[in-house]
């Protein structure tokens, strides 16, 4: 008994430090931490400031982040995502179509959704309804609706899903018109280990299942998706709300206007140029694009960068340059930056 009860607590412990060197090697603990530090060291009044607006927005988002994970983890425990395959079958222009649909509203961030894209292209799946599918998924989806709506507006969530329809719909048929000339034939680079991922096996296991809780299993990876997703999207949106404290505190609204403001005739394609590198994550831009456009950041440079930035982010570009041809690769980052400098002008001219 004794020996048991010892085990269990060394494995216990054993557990807790795995934990615990994970999170402290975590970029976003790091962030947090350096900027805390910092600004003990330079600006104590800013910190209580800063700490305090910080757990002030994190509570008035309380109730969307709930719905937001618990969505999340619907879909998954309930393999409802499977269904996103179906969208990638039948007739190019048709499966383009409703891949850019499917896409505008899937549960995928910009590297998450590179998994499903290895797996369909590797199987044999057309590039124009895949490539329709990529740049609509990471624009968009349920939970960053009803978090961009509570973060910047009703009217900012609906408008940024249309451009996630619409630049998915423009990145597939235009790969489907440069493939009528011959071109983009094979998209894989030759190195790619091709072969089916799990994601599109048959098996019973990943069939959809809408009363998930009738399987024991299934209710346990909704519990689990529901405690990850919590700590991943608690994480980035803290260091985000963090982030726009320090924003408003010593970013210049002139520099904004100078910049991204109505009077540059530029702020639109600055704002999409500069959304690549400076994007940290899709639920972390939310309040900081909403801080930028409190000190005069137009509209339609918000819009630029939030899409171009979700799109062609540097790690999700990262992992598309180590999957697909140069050719791919280069159309993929053109087809991101000007699809998302045409949805921030439209946005602009309708606001």
């Amino acid at each position: 008994m004794n020996t048991c009860t010892t085990t269990e607590e060394t494995g216990k412990t054993n557990s807790f430090r795995e934990t615990s060197f994970l999170i402290t090697r975590d970029p976003v603990f790091i962030a947090m931490t350096v900027l805390l530090v910092l600004l003990a060291s330079l600006d104590t009044p800013q910190l209580g400031i800063s700490i305090v607006s910080t757990l002030y927005s994190l509570w008035g988002m309380l109730p969307y982040f709930a719905l937001a994970i618990g969505f999340a983890a619907y879909a998954k425990a309930s393999q409802a995502d499977s269904l996103i395959a179906k969208a990638f079958s039948g007739h190019p222009l048709r499966a383009t179509m409703l891949a850019a649909l499917v896409g505008a509203v899937s549960p995928f961030c910009s590297c998450g959704v590179i998994p499903l894209i290895a797996a369909l292209l590797g199987a044999g799946v057309p590039l124009a309804p895949v490539m329709a599918f990529w740049i609509a998924s990471p624009i968009m989806d349920p939970e960053m609706f009803i978090i961009t709506a509570a973060g910047i507006s009703l009217d900012f969530a609906i408008a940024k899903t249309i451009a996630a329809l619409a630049m998915g719909l423009f990145a597939g048929f235009s790969v489907l018109l440069i493939q009528r000339f011959g071109l983009l034939s094979s998209p894989l680079r030759s190195d790619f280990n091709s072969g089916c991922q799990p994601c599109c096996d048959s098996d019973d296991k990943h069939s959809v299942m809408w009363k998930f809780w009738q399987d024991a299993n299934r209710t346990k990876d909704f519990k689990q998706e529901c405690l990850g997703i919590g700590i991943f999207l608690g994480k980035w949106l803290t260091l985000a709300f963090f982030l726009e404290t320090l924003m408003i505190a010593y970013i210049s609204s002139d520099w904004i206007l100078a910049y991204v403001g109505a009077d540059n005739a530029f702020a639109i394609p600055v704002a999409a140029i500069v959304g690549a590198p400076s994007y940290l994550n899709g639920y972390a831009a939310i309040p900081l694009v909403s801080g930028l456009m409190e000190i005069g950041m137009t509209s339609g440079a918000a819009m630029a960068f939030i899409t171009a930035g979700a799109v062609s982010s540097i790690p999700a570009a990262i992992a598309v340059f180590a999957l697909v041809k140069k050719p791919v690769f280069l159309l993929y980052l053109l087809l991101g930056f000007s699809g998302a400098m045409v949805s921030g002008w439209l946005y602009q001219l309708s606001v």
